[in-house]
Protein backbone atom coordinates (compact mmCIF):
# COMPACT_ATOMS: atom_id res chain seq x y z
CA UNK A 1 0.00 0.00 0.00
CA UNK A 2 1.50 3.32 -1.08
CA UNK A 3 2.13 5.87 1.68
CA UNK A 4 -0.47 8.66 1.39
CA UNK A 5 0.53 11.96 3.03
CA UNK A 6 -3.08 13.17 3.11
CA UNK A 7 -4.14 10.16 5.19
CA UNK A 8 -1.03 9.90 7.37
CA UNK A 9 -0.85 13.63 8.20
CA UNK A 10 -4.51 14.57 8.42
CA UNK A 11 -3.72 17.53 10.68
CA UNK A 12 -2.02 19.23 7.71
CA UNK A 13 -4.10 18.01 4.76
CA UNK A 14 -7.59 17.20 6.06
CA UNK A 15 -8.59 19.77 8.70
CA UNK A 16 -12.26 20.28 9.54
CA UNK A 17 -14.25 23.10 7.94
CA UNK A 18 -13.86 25.16 11.07
CA UNK A 19 -10.65 27.03 11.97
CA UNK A 20 -7.86 25.42 14.02
CA UNK A 21 -4.30 26.22 15.09
CA UNK A 22 -1.45 24.07 13.75
CA UNK A 23 2.35 24.10 13.80
CA UNK A 24 3.76 23.04 10.44
CA UNK A 25 7.31 21.61 10.49
CA UNK A 26 10.11 22.08 7.99
CA UNK A 27 9.40 20.33 4.67
CA UNK A 28 11.05 20.06 1.27
CA UNK A 29 9.15 20.98 -1.88
CA UNK A 30 9.36 21.15 -5.63
CA UNK A 31 8.63 24.80 -6.42
CA UNK A 32 8.02 27.10 -9.39
CA UNK A 33 7.71 30.89 -9.04
CA UNK A 34 5.62 33.13 -11.25
CA UNK A 35 3.06 35.87 -11.53
CA UNK A 36 -0.28 36.65 -13.15
CA UNK A 37 -3.85 35.36 -13.28
CA UNK A 38 -3.89 31.58 -12.64
CA UNK A 39 -6.99 31.13 -14.82
CA UNK A 40 -5.35 32.16 -18.10
CA UNK A 41 -5.38 29.20 -20.49
CA UNK A 42 -1.83 28.14 -21.40
CA UNK A 43 -0.65 30.84 -18.98
CA UNK A 44 2.41 30.80 -16.75
CA UNK A 45 0.56 29.30 -13.77
CA UNK A 46 -0.84 26.33 -15.69
CA UNK A 47 2.54 25.72 -17.28
CA UNK A 48 4.12 25.69 -13.81
CA UNK A 49 1.80 22.88 -12.73
CA UNK A 50 2.92 20.77 -15.68
CA UNK A 51 6.56 21.35 -14.75
CA UNK A 52 5.96 20.38 -11.10
CA UNK A 53 4.16 17.16 -11.93
CA UNK A 54 6.76 16.27 -14.55
CA UNK A 55 9.47 16.24 -11.87
CA UNK A 56 7.21 14.79 -9.14
CA UNK A 57 6.44 11.72 -11.23
CA UNK A 58 10.03 11.36 -12.43
CA UNK A 59 11.03 11.03 -8.76
CA UNK A 60 8.12 8.74 -7.89
CA UNK A 61 8.87 6.40 -10.81
CA UNK A 62 12.65 6.38 -10.20
CA UNK A 63 12.18 2.92 -8.64
CA UNK A 64 11.64 1.57 -12.17
CA UNK A 65 15.02 2.75 -13.47
CA UNK A 66 18.72 2.84 -12.73
CA UNK A 67 18.65 5.72 -10.22
CA UNK A 68 17.83 4.10 -6.89
CA UNK A 69 17.04 6.68 -4.18
CA UNK A 70 18.29 5.71 -0.73
CA UNK A 71 15.40 5.17 1.68
CA UNK A 72 12.80 5.18 -1.11
CA UNK A 73 9.30 3.89 -0.31
CA UNK A 74 6.25 3.87 -2.55
CA UNK A 75 3.99 6.87 -2.02
CA UNK A 76 1.13 8.87 -3.48
CA UNK A 77 2.33 12.20 -4.91
CA UNK A 78 1.10 14.84 -2.41
CA UNK A 79 -1.40 17.47 -3.53
CA UNK A 80 -0.56 20.68 -5.36
CA UNK A 81 -0.17 23.70 -3.08
CA UNK A 82 0.29 27.41 -3.63
CA UNK A 83 1.68 30.40 -1.76
CA UNK A 84 0.08 33.67 -2.94
CA UNK A 85 0.75 37.36 -2.45
CA UNK A 86 0.38 40.76 -4.14
CA UNK A 87 2.84 43.60 -3.84
CA UNK A 88 1.48 46.32 -1.55
CA UNK A 89 -1.54 44.26 -0.46
CA UNK A 90 -2.08 42.83 3.04
CA UNK A 91 -3.68 39.45 2.40
CA UNK A 92 -5.25 38.74 -1.00
CA UNK A 93 -7.30 40.95 -3.34
CA UNK A 94 -9.34 38.43 -5.32
CA UNK A 95 -10.64 41.12 -7.68
CA UNK A 96 -7.19 41.71 -9.16
CA UNK A 97 -5.86 38.26 -10.05
CA UNK A 98 -3.62 39.74 -12.73
CA UNK A 99 -1.38 41.11 -9.94
CA UNK A 100 -0.95 37.74 -8.20
CA UNK A 101 2.57 36.61 -7.35
CA UNK A 102 2.73 32.91 -6.60
CA UNK A 103 4.89 30.00 -5.61
CA UNK A 104 3.43 26.67 -6.78
CA UNK A 105 4.72 23.69 -4.80
CA UNK A 106 4.42 19.94 -4.32
CA UNK A 107 5.79 18.36 -1.16
CA UNK A 108 8.72 15.99 -1.51
CA UNK A 109 9.22 12.89 0.64
CA UNK A 110 12.00 13.42 3.19
CA UNK A 111 14.19 10.80 1.51
CA UNK A 112 14.58 12.98 -1.62
CA UNK A 113 17.89 14.87 -1.43
CA UNK A 114 19.04 17.84 -3.50
CA UNK A 115 21.21 15.38 -5.48
CA UNK A 116 18.12 13.26 -6.26
CA UNK A 117 16.29 16.42 -7.31
CA UNK A 118 19.15 17.40 -9.64
CA UNK A 119 19.05 13.91 -11.18
CA UNK A 120 15.28 14.20 -11.73
CA UNK A 121 15.63 17.57 -13.48
CA UNK A 122 18.25 16.16 -15.84
CA UNK A 123 16.28 12.93 -16.41
CA UNK A 124 12.98 14.69 -17.12
CA UNK A 125 14.66 17.23 -19.41
CA UNK A 126 16.21 14.44 -21.44
CA UNK A 127 13.12 12.21 -21.62
CA UNK A 128 10.41 14.84 -22.05
CA UNK A 129 12.42 17.28 -24.20
CA UNK A 130 11.16 20.10 -21.95
CA UNK A 131 12.95 22.88 -20.08
CA UNK A 132 12.54 22.22 -16.34
CA UNK A 133 15.02 24.88 -15.21
CA UNK A 134 12.28 26.90 -13.47
CA UNK A 135 11.73 24.11 -10.94
CA UNK A 136 13.63 24.57 -7.69
CA UNK A 137 14.29 22.55 -4.55
CA UNK A 138 12.74 24.55 -1.70
CA UNK A 139 13.03 23.96 2.05
CA UNK A 140 10.43 25.84 4.05
CA UNK A 141 9.32 25.83 7.67
CA UNK A 142 5.84 27.33 7.94
CA UNK A 143 5.56 27.27 11.73
CA UNK A 144 2.53 28.48 13.67
CA UNK A 145 -0.60 28.93 11.53
CA UNK A 146 -4.38 29.11 11.55
CA UNK A 147 -6.03 26.90 8.93
CA UNK A 148 -9.45 25.77 7.76
CA UNK A 149 -10.98 23.53 5.09
CA UNK A 150 -12.75 25.73 2.53
CA UNK A 151 -15.48 24.03 0.52
CA UNK A 152 -16.57 25.93 -2.58
CA UNK A 153 -15.26 28.31 -5.22
CA UNK A 154 -11.85 29.94 -4.82
CA UNK A 155 -13.61 33.31 -5.20
CA UNK A 156 -15.61 32.57 -2.03
CA UNK A 157 -12.49 32.13 0.10
CA UNK A 158 -12.76 35.56 1.82
CA UNK A 159 -15.66 34.31 3.96
CA UNK A 160 -13.56 31.40 5.26
CA UNK A 161 -10.56 33.69 5.78
CA UNK A 162 -12.75 36.02 7.87
CA UNK A 163 -13.75 33.07 10.10
CA UNK A 164 -10.09 32.08 10.46
CA UNK A 165 -9.05 35.58 11.51
CA UNK A 166 -11.92 35.90 13.99
CA UNK A 167 -10.98 32.54 15.58
CA UNK A 168 -7.28 33.46 15.64
CA UNK A 169 -7.97 36.70 17.50
CA UNK A 170 -10.26 34.94 20.00
CA UNK A 171 -7.39 32.55 20.76
CA UNK A 172 -4.94 35.40 21.39
CA UNK A 173 -3.06 35.33 18.07
CA UNK A 174 -2.32 37.99 15.46
CA UNK A 175 -1.92 37.59 11.71
CA UNK A 176 1.76 37.35 10.69
CA UNK A 177 1.72 37.58 6.88
CA UNK A 178 4.92 39.18 5.58
CA UNK A 179 7.52 38.74 2.82
CA UNK A 180 8.47 35.30 4.15
CA UNK A 181 5.19 34.04 5.62
CA UNK A 182 2.42 33.91 3.04
CA UNK A 183 -1.22 33.08 2.26
CA UNK A 184 -1.11 29.32 1.60
CA UNK A 185 -3.59 27.04 -0.19
CA UNK A 186 -3.56 23.24 -0.51
CA UNK A 187 -5.68 21.87 -3.36
CA UNK A 188 -7.42 18.62 -2.50
CA UNK A 189 -9.69 18.71 -5.58
CA UNK A 190 -8.93 18.81 -9.29
CA UNK A 191 -10.64 22.00 -10.49
CA UNK A 192 -10.88 20.50 -14.00
CA UNK A 193 -13.08 17.66 -12.74
CA UNK A 194 -14.94 19.00 -9.67
CA UNK A 195 -17.79 21.52 -9.66
CA UNK A 196 -16.75 24.86 -8.08
CA UNK A 197 -19.18 24.52 -5.17
CA UNK A 198 -17.61 21.17 -4.21
CA UNK A 199 -13.93 22.13 -4.39
CA UNK A 200 -11.95 21.33 -1.22
CA UNK A 201 -9.08 23.71 -0.41
CA UNK A 202 -7.11 24.02 2.82
CA UNK A 203 -6.43 27.70 3.54
CA UNK A 204 -3.56 28.46 5.92
CA UNK A 205 -2.33 31.78 7.32
CA UNK A 206 0.78 32.40 9.46
CA UNK A 207 0.13 33.76 12.96
CA UNK A 208 2.02 34.81 16.10
CA UNK A 209 1.14 35.13 19.75
CA UNK A 210 -0.24 38.55 20.64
Amino acid sequence: MAFDYKKEYKEFYMPKNKPSIVTVPRMNYLAVRGQGDPNVEEGEYKQSIGLLYGIAFTIKMSKMGDHQIEGYFDYVVPPLEGFWWQDGVQGIDYSHKESFQWLSVIRLPDFVTKADFDWAIAEATKKKKTDFSKVEFLTYEEGLCVQCMHIGSYDDEPATVALMHEFMEQQGYALDINDHRLHHELYLSDARKVAPEKLKTVIRHPIRKN
